[in-house]
């Protein structure tokens, strides 16, 4: 293990986890060198309504989709936690187990980031991991520039790093802003086809999708 290679946390409710966010990770992983992606299944979302699956039946998924990838790791702190899963909070303990110099990355799309002044402490995330921002093309960081909120727009152009290796500079305190692939999946696509009879193939791991039939969920 490179103990000085930054360690990418990847957060979401998995419901279920699709190729939209296996790609995310794998193409932040590449560019930032990352030692590791730990996908962290939240167990009761604070910001959201139940998940149609449990979330041992979430954590399954995730670890049956990146079985096969030596850079992902399945984290199950949160769904271990009892009451509401706070991104802060998994934050501080990942720092607590890692060091203090150790680099963190917080990867999520553009959308959640737009989002990031509603998150429980948001400003102390920042104290703890760079927030690393994917976005796909014909999704320009102009278009959702304009919709940030002031307070995130001030931390956004104060913290705002141009080289994706700059991660490795520091332990926190950083936003990137990378490209991805277009592969705008959604769950809510994949758990409309299996109540539908349709078929989600192509959009999710074989694996997953086997997971999903044997136990009869999203019907």
């Amino acid at each position: 293990m490179n103990t000085s290679a930054p360690i990418g946390i990847l957060g979401g409710t998995f419901d279920p986890i699709h190729f939209g966010h296996l790609r995310l990770a794998q193409e932040l992983g590449n560019a930032l060198k990352l030692e590791q992606a730990r996908f962290v299944p939240s167990g009761t979302p604070p910001h959201r309504s139940a998940p149609g699956a449990s979330a041992a039946e979430r954590l399954a998924m995730v670890r049956l989709a990146i079985g096969d990838n030596a850079m992902f790791v399945a984290d199950e702190r949160e769904v271990k936690r009892a009451g509401p899963g706070y991104t802060v909070d998994t934050l501080a303990e990942l720092r607590g187990e890692f060091g203090a110099s150790r680099p963190l990355c917080l990867l999520m799309g553009a959308d959640a980031f737009l989002e990031l002044a509603t998150w429980s402490r948001w400003h102390e995330l920042f104290d703890l991991a760079h927030i690393v921002v994917a976005h796909r093309p014909g999704f320009p960081v102009s278009a959702w520039q304009e919709r940030m909120p002031q307070p995130l727009a001030k931390e956004y152009s104060a913290r705002l790093m141009q080289q994706p290796l700059a991660v490795h500079l520091a332990p926190a305190g950083g936003i990137l802003v990378r490209p991805i692939a277009a592969l705008d999946i959604a769950a809510t696509l994949i758990r409309d086809a299996v109540r539908a009879g349709a078929s989600p193939r192509y959009l999710l791991p074989d694996v997953v999708l086997d997971y999903i039939q044997s136990n009869r969920l999203y019907l």
